[in-house]
């Protein structure tokens, strides 16, 4: 009976809400940007609709990750992109409509008949290092951060390359720049150009016409808290959608002198919650908060007109918030009563109350009837476009707020009461609901202050002063008595160069680092040994770069430093096996070593081919000889371990044979031994 019940349910509500939960469609392709702080993959499709990348239900509240080297730090739950325009004569149907609607998202679109993909790419100024731990790949990088193309003198350190044409006519150019400079990490910018190009298929068929009534609409479903998911404080599991979002929108009226058109969101009050939950605080077990993040979109500019370039402080025209599982939400371009419903929602204008304000103190999950909560709607326009006209519109969207290690004391304060507490004025205060929502909101100022960043960075050009580049090889080797990290010296030729810091992190690599090494312009260094691991305990690193602070504009004399995501090991380190005390200890894992057991001897992936030295002194030089005494490789194991790994390559890298091999041993004190050992 409730499978009945849940399947009738189910079908309610994909007739009601255009939502199609059960085929939890997936993005034909995602490209990451990830340099930075901010984390969030773009899809092909033209927006980033539901689970568009996993299509897991789970995963409903998955992009827009800050800071994103913590577990469960994202903040968006789907958007879209929706093009209106008038009086159009469709080629397909031979209808004429009234309001034809396109759509990519929030849940789905049609790259085959609606917004197709023509181009699709990711340029970066240079390629990701090159990041090993004891032999293996040990980055995120090496499969979300592969770049179609490599452009050295590229203004932001990423930029993802996305062209479409649309059914009707217009030809889509947009442009998702990143910078990975510490002071502008945290947010994305945005170019869309929309040009008239006639263009209605994958055929290349154009029809030119004016296009009148022309609206761009960008809708965001924000969802926060997904950290209190993720470790299971969760209250209410709509929290992952969006239900509790608050939404507030600023600068409609330019003649009220707000320094910005902007919409952002941040977690509001639930009813379901037993404590007052600003910040979704952690009331189980204490810790940081789960949901004090504020997230949001600034306009950077939009075209007057197709004629005229300048930027209009009157768009967007309609910063109407919606229901997220409203009707409206749904797709068919070929509904002229659900084009109708968009199109007059994209042309709504401003409310007289936006719907932060509309909530107040209340419970936002109470808020209206909607089952999804609600979403920000952001319409320009309308234009009309004569064929090869265009608009250009430039956005910025990113995420702010208290800093990991304010969110971790503010919390754990809460959770103990430890009063009195210091209000981020200063003042004392003996209440811990009040210390905890004053701190919380110091993150409205913080997206604020990211909006003037993202601001000037679009108003100077994109000409932020840069970090030096990260080392392109950082390796970190697990020892006896110590876990040695080397790098390159690629970064050293940059003009402002000075030194390198070295950052651990114990056990896991989503929690807070320590800086453990720095090094100066005047005693650089490519390697550093960790003599304070301890034996049973897993280590994690990343390097950065710095300059010596003289091009910081935001803080003159404090160096800008390289991304902790270029380098940041995803593979632990750790205290190997000690040395042994004899040569007599040595052998060599597995022998014989069979080619098509590779996968089950050492893993797979990076594990195969591997073979290991056991048994050995804490420094001692192998050299590898074929049966006739040929030597193959050389290898010189200092580590201070008694562990060796070799990926059975020769020295000029060329994969070994089947036969009998020869490993000889020899101790900086002269000592030798040998073992034989079959390769099949």
């Amino acid at each position: 009976m409730k499978s009945k019940i849940f399947i009738f349910l189910l079908f309610f509500i994909t007739l009601n809400t255009g939502s199609i939960f059960a085929q939890r469609p997936v993005s034909q392709e995602v490209k990451w940007l990830r340099v930075g702080s901010l984390h969030y993959t773009f899809a092909i499709e033209g927006a980033e609709f539901e689970m568009h990348r996993t299509g897991m239900l789970k995963e409903q509240n998955d992009g827009l990750s800050w800071p994103s080297q913590f577990v469960g730090q994202d903040n968006v739950a789907a958007k879209s992109l929706w093009i209106g325009t008038t009086d159009f004569a469709d080629p397909v149907s031979g209808e004429t409509y009234k309001y034809k609607v396109i759509a990519a998202g929030p849940r789905v679109t049609n790259i085959k008949t609606e917004l197709m993909p023509v181009e699709f790419k990711l340029y970066g100024k240079f390629p990701s290092p090159l990041v090993i731990v004891d032999g293996d790949i040990a980055t995120d990088m090496a499969l979300n951060d592969v770049l179609d193309e490599e452009i050295p003198d590229l203004v932001p350190d990423r930029m993802i390359y996305h062209k479409l044409h649309t059914s009707i006519g217009i030809t889509i150019t947009r442009k998702m720049m990143a910078f990975s400079q510490q002071y502008n990490d945290n947010y994305f910018i945005y170019e869309y150009t929309f040009k008239n190009t006639g263009i209605i298929n994958t055929k290349g068929e154009k029809i030119e016409r004016k296009l009148t009534g022309c609206v761009f609409h960008f809708g965001y479903r924000y969802a926060l808290g997904g950290e209190a998911y993720e470790e299971g404080w969760l209250v209410n599991s709509n929290i992952g959608w969006g239900k509790n979002t608050m939404n507030q929108v600023i600068g409609q009226d330019p003649a009220a002198g707000d320094p910005f058109r902007a919409e952002y969101s941040w977690y509001g009050h639930h009813s379901s919650s037993p404590v007052d939950d600003w910040g979704c605080p952690n009331y189980v077990h204490g810790g940081n908060l789960g949901g004090s993040q504020y997230v949001g979109c600034v306009v950077l500019h939009a075209d007057v007109s197709a004629t005229d370039k300048n930027d209009d402080p009157n768009q967007p025209t309609t910063t109407l918030f919606l229901g997220s599982d409203d009707k409206v939400q749904g797709n068919n371009q070929y509904d002229p009563l659900l084009m109708t419903l968009k199109y007059e929602a994209m042309t709504a204008g401003h409310p007289e109350k936006t719907h932060a304000d509309e909530v107040g103190d209340g419970d936002a999950d109470q808020y209206g009837t909607d089952p999804g909560g609600y979403s920000h709607g952001q319409g320009f326009g309308p234009y009309d476009l004569a064929p090869g006209d265009s608009i250009r519109i430039v956005l910025a969207e990113g995420v702010s707020g208290i800093d990991r290690l304010t969110s971790y004391k503010v919390g754990e304060n809460w959770f103990r009461d430890n009063a009195p507490f210091t209000l981020p004025d200063g003042t004392p205060t003996d209440d811990r609901n009040e210390y905890k929502k004053q701190w919380v909101i110091t993150g409205e100022d913080s997206l604020k202050k990211m909006f003037q960043h993202a601001l000037d960075n679009y108003d100077n050009g994109y000409n932020i002063p840069v970090p030096p580049p990260p080392p392109q090889l950082f390796e970190v080797k697990s020892g006896g008595d110590r876990i040695t990290i080397t790098w390159a010296n690629n970064a050293e030729s940059f003009p402002q160069f000075n030194g390198y810091r070295l950052y651990r992190a114990i056990d896991r690599p989503d929690t807070t680092f320590e800086l453990i090494f720095e090094c100066d312009a005047g005693n650089v260094v490519n390697s550093y040994d960790d003599t304070k691991a301890l034996r049973g305990r897993d280590y994690y690193y990343y390097i950065q770069s710095k300059d010596d602070g003289s091009t910081n504009t935001e803080k003159p004399g404090v160096p800008l430093t390289s991304s902790l995501f270029y380098t940041i090991t995803n593979k632990p380190a750790y205290l190997r096996r000690p040395a042994a005390e004899k040569l007599s200890e040595i052998r060599i894992v597995p022998n014989p070593y069979h080619i098509r057991a590779r996968d089950i001897q050492f893993g797979e992936l990076d594990g195969s081919d591997r073979l290991a030295f056991y048994g050995l002194p804490p420094e001692c030089t192998i050299k590898i000889y074929t049966e006739r005494g040929d030597l193959i490789e050389t290898i010189e194991h200092t580590d201070g371990s008694g562990d060796e790994l070799w990926h059975s390559l020769t020295s000029s890298r060329q994969i070994v044979v089947s036969g009998l091999y020869i490993a000889y041993f020899e101790t900086p004190e002269g000592e030798s031994t040998f073992r034989k050992f079959v390769i099949i």
